[in-house]
């Protein structure tokens, strides 16, 4: 792991541990074992390092889909609708555990969590990365991706974001709720068994379930 990494990667830490404003650039140093003259090689500024969390945040759900062979850009709507709409119900919930597991228990992803919930009434800018990621591309791609479902006939016809947000919020809440809760981690995946099969249940056509 070279030292940018390695900042980055502390800086998560300390961020989540005790929130932006409160963790120095040398606090930051020190975890690393490094000068701050030494960091300021690598990074210009503490909004710096935080913008280079984004990009590893991002990395890892890009990593995630990649492992999972699931297509996630929003320029391929059509091949995410293919993925899915061959898939029976009982491989839907699987791989919609899998993906709810991962935002629960990945500790990069679980500490930025931390983080926007910890400054998302101190810090706005914070707080809109995490709002950008996790509610409005969140919610832009499934739009996405029900539309071109509903034109292949594997979802009923209706509003696609109005779709998106049925499906994506109560799985939002599952993870807010369920944060730092790893001894309840099968109740919540019960739980998102039962809104998967609720959704197919509203929105899926016989064929896809």
């Amino acid at each position: 792991m070279d030292t940018k990494e390695r900042i980055t990667k502390e800086a998560l830490r300390l961020f989540a541990e005790n929130g932006y404003k409160g963790t120095s650039v040398k606090q930051i140093a020190e975890a690393v074992g490094i000068k701050d003259a030494s960091l300021y090689k690598h990074f210009k500024s503490k909004q710096e390092i935080f913008d280079s969390i984004v990009t590893l945040i991002n990395e890892h759900i890009t990593k995630l889909s990649n492992t999972l062979g699931i297509p996630s850009s929003e320029n391929n709507y059509a091949e995410a609708s293919e993925f899915y709409k061959k898939l029976e119900l009982n491989e839907l919930k699987d791989v919609s555990k899998k993906v709810f597991l991962f935002y629960l228990t990945d500790p990069y992803i679980s500490k930025f969590w931390r983080i926007a919930h910890m400054e998302q009434y101190q810090n706005d800018q914070i707080h809109g990365m995490f709002r950008q990621i996790f509610m409005d591309d969140a919610i832009t791609f499934q739009a996405g991706l029900f539309r071109e479902m509903m034109k292949a006939g594997a979802l009923r016809e209706g509003d696609a974001r109005a779709v998106a947000i049925s499906f994506y919020a109560p799985i939002y809440l599952l993870l807010s709720k369920y944060a730092d809760q790893s001894d309840k981690q099968e109740e919540a995946l019960n739980i998102l068994e039962c809104q998967i099969e609720e959704f197919v249940r509203v929105y899926g056509k016989a064929d896809y379930e």
